[in-house]
């Protein structure tokens, strides 16, 4: 099982377990109790139960009910009052199914309290508050729940629920589905002019190129939210996260396992108009009699910003849980022009063609993408376009110019002789030919594919894993790049190979961030400043490899607005001095003639405004193959201008700071501070919109400051913190220092 925890694996493919009584090891007595007694109970630590009513926690910022039928109910504490967007558990979805056995519908309703416990526990998320309910049927099929809830110290804003399920019959149960974490949201309980759906969300699955994961609901919105397991067009991953918001409030929910596992997150507007949100396994296992199928840990948080503050909080939960997020390069932070300009046949010609313009705009990394090499899995040099030994000679006159050089490859995709991408016919590659039993296979005993029509190597075998180590090696110490650009990186197939011994088929989706930490490890070893960069394109990531990379991408967004709100979330998974890089730049707009994609985008201030690390793909010297990459003498001018502002703010290498929501706060803004100063950026909707009104300036110290808009270096006046306010016009952005006086 390679370097994968035994405990995290189980919990992450939902194994079967032997049966145990607790699920907190480190949990102790000490609140008393053991069977539900009549009569509310107040007791110490704010801890409340009675029987047939919810036993309830309360902490300084929130109050969490778990109900006998096993749901939770979060509410939001604010000066002395509770703010909810969760219907009672006497709401008509709260008799829906929580099983599904041998296709029969399970409701939380119908498992009869049989034992109430409260506790105190300790674990790796810290000192917390226990209680321990178990329900069961009282007609067949007989099954008993135990469902565990806890709320840190710690983490007072956040309630962890773990629940399993006894066989209690003398035969076998086929356990069909699974379904935790039920929400039933109304957004008019916490706003009584609100429709109930009138909600802003975020979404972590990675499902389709270009799908917006930041979207306002609708009445008639469904989304199933896969996590983990692939897709049919090939992506697949994801952050098992998903969040609601208001003005005021808002919820979320998602898995704490630190491996990735396969389960949707299903929400959709019902029809009466609350938004229904859940976690949903499939685990198809049969239980014998006396055993125990656990569900992973999940969580339901309640918060008061948009979709930054959940993620940001359970990013940091996963590194109590060993997460663990290295500090990116120095150089992650620094200007980028990729070769993609050129497309699939670009030449040594063609990439060191533009080092005039490198040079002269203050661009310190190129990279060669994609197409440059024969076949995929073997990873040699295209003989038509790199031959003989071009390839390590055009690094080398990088090197020269004082340019660092990224590789663009991809890993776990293998040629094996069938397919195709775009003009080019899949070949059977060397290793294939060599190691046709590291492919993962199919339940019919076929090859499996990923997008571009390509085999997939089984990431949990450790040969597998030490020939990604070997290749990064080569291209690091042997051809002496500076760094990787893993693209079109998402998750791969469950794997029934019977030479591979595993115990389950979804070893090897818990194994995809073991490939990811090899090529880190090996690459941090050779060259320490190396930038290593994952894209999952158009997608969210896989949280199973953020762990393991120095520059995170909003990988090929489609327009500003996901260039903004993917640096927001990269920041808030990553951490707020994140490098992330904002792509090319030309993605901030696009458009199609036919099925041909046009890039046509300018738009440096979203990136630089939200913190992000600016790049480029012109085409310079234009030959007339590529015109709508070529750098224009127009393009020149602005070009030149946005990265100088770029290179001499560098807001990437500052902290980003949670002050705005989005959705509410008008026009869009962000904020970052770095050496002593704060830095504001504002958005209108469009393009073509022009906003006039009064800004606020929020996160200043006291005392004045000076605010000057520094991309046309016009000042603006002087401000009073710590909220200044500032009467502005402009059209598309606007970027502020404040300086404190």
């Amino acid at each position: 099982m390679s370097k994968i925890n035994r405990r995290q694996w189980l919990g992450s493919v939902g194994a079967v377990l032997v049966a145990r009584e607790a699920l907190s090891a480190n949990a102790n007595a000490g609140l008393g109790s053991q069977a539900a007694s009549p009569g509310p109970q107040v007791l110490r630590d704010r801890v409340m139960r009675s029987q047939g009513k919810p036993t309830s926690i309360r902490t300084s910022v929130a109050e969490f009910q778990v109900y006998p039928s096993g749901r939770v109910r979060a509410f939001f504490l604010k000066g002395g009052e509770r703010f909810t967007l969760d219907e009672a558990d006497d709401a008509p979805s709260a008799g829906e199914a929580e099983l599904v056995i041998g296709g029969k519908e399970i409701a939380g309703s119908a498992l009869g309290l049989t034992y109430l416990k409260v506790t105190k526990a300790r674990g790796q998320l810290g000192r917390s508050q226990r209680v321990e309910m178990r329900a069961r049927t009282k007609a067949a099929p007989l099954i008993e729940r135990t469902l565990v809830m806890e709320v840190y110290d710690d983490f007072p804003s956040v309630a962890v629920v773990a629940s399993s399920y006894r066989n209690l019959s003398e035969g076998e149960l086929k356990l069909d589905q699974v379904v935790s974490t039920r929400r039933r949201l109304n957004a008019s309980l916490a706003d009584g002019k609100a429709v109930p759906y009138q909600l802003y969300s975020f979404h972590g699955s990675s499902g389709e190129w270009g799908k917006d994961d930041v979207v306002e609901l609708a009445g008639d919105f469904a989304r199933e939210n896969l996590m983990g397991a692939a897709t049919p067009p090939g992506q697949g991953g994801g952050v098992p996260v998903v969040a609601f918001w208001t003005e005021h409030l808002g919820e979320a929910i998602g898995h704490l396992e630190t491996l990735p596992l396969t389960c949707s997150f299903p929400v959709k507007t019902g029809a009466d108009g609350s938004v229904q949100a859940s976690m949903v396994m499939k685990p198809l296992k049969t239980l014998k009699p006396g055993e125990v199928f656990s569900m992973p840990r999940t969580f339901v948080a309640v918060f008061s910003g948009d979709f930054y503050e959940p993620l940001s909080l359970y990013s940091r939960m996963l590194q109590r849980e060993g997460w663990k997020l290295p500090k990116p390069s120095a150089e992650a932070y620094n200007a980028s022009w990729c070769g993609w300009g050129y497309e699939f046949d670009v030449t040594p010609a063609d990439m060191l063609g533009t080092v005039p313009k490198l040079r002269e705009f203050g661009i310190h990394w190129a990279t060669l993408d994609d197409r440059w090499f024969n076949t995929y899995g073997d990873w040699e040099p295209r003989p038509d376009t790199f031959p003989h030994d071009s390839i390590r000679k055009m690094v080398e006159e990088f090197h020269e110019q004082g340019i660092h050089v990224q590789i663009w490859w991809r890993a776990l995709a293998a040629e094996d002789g069938q397919g195709r991408y775009s003009q080019f016919q899949h070949r059977l590659s060397k290793v294939v030919s060599e190691h046709p039993d590291w492919l993962i296979l199919n339940k019919d005993g076929a090859r499996a594919r990923m997008s571009r029509s390509l085999a997939v190597f089984c990431p949990a075998l450790p040969e597998v894993q030490e020939y990604h180590r070997k290749v990064a090696e080569k291209f690091i110490r042997d051809w002496d790049f500076d760094g990787h650009k893993l693209d079109n990186a998402f998750t791969v197939p469950p794997c029934f190979n019977p030479r591979h011994h595993h115990r389950s088929p979804e070893d090897s989706i818990a194994a995809v961030g073991e490939v990811y930490r090899a090529i880190f490890q090996i690459t941090r070893a050779v060259k320490p400043q190396s930038v290593t960069q994952i894209c999952s394109c158009g997608t969210p990531p896989n949280y199973a490899w953020l762990p393991y990379l120095d520059q995170a991408v909003t990988a090929d967004p489609v327009g500003s607005r996901q260039v903004r709100l993917r640096i927001k979330m990269l920041k808030a998974l990553l951490g707020p001095e994140a490098a992330v890089y904002g792509d090319h730049v030309e993605l901030t707009e696009i458009r199609f003639r036919g099925d041909e994609e046009l890039d046509l985008g300018e738009d440096f201030a979203s990136t630089i405004g939200a913190g992000g690390v600016v790049g480029t793909k012109f085409v310079w010297p234009d030959r007339g193959r590529f015109k709508e990459a070529a750098l224009t003498p127009g393009k020149e001018v602005h070009w030149k201008k946005w990265i100088g502002i770029y290179n001499s703010q560098m807001l990437s290498r500052g902290a980003f700071l949670d002050l705005y929501k989005y959705g509410y706060d008008i026009p869009e803004g962000y904020a970052i501070t770095k050496d002593g100063k704060m830095y504001y950026a504002f958005f209108t909707r469009g393009s073509a919109e022009r906003w006039k009104g009064v800004l606020e300036l929020r996160g200043l110290g006291s005392g004045k400051y000076r605010v000057t808009d520094y991309v046309n270096g016009k000042d603006l006046g002087t401000v009073e913190g710590p909220t200044g306010k500032v009467r502005v016009e402009f059209e598309q952005h606007l970027l502020l220092e404040a300086v404190r006086l």
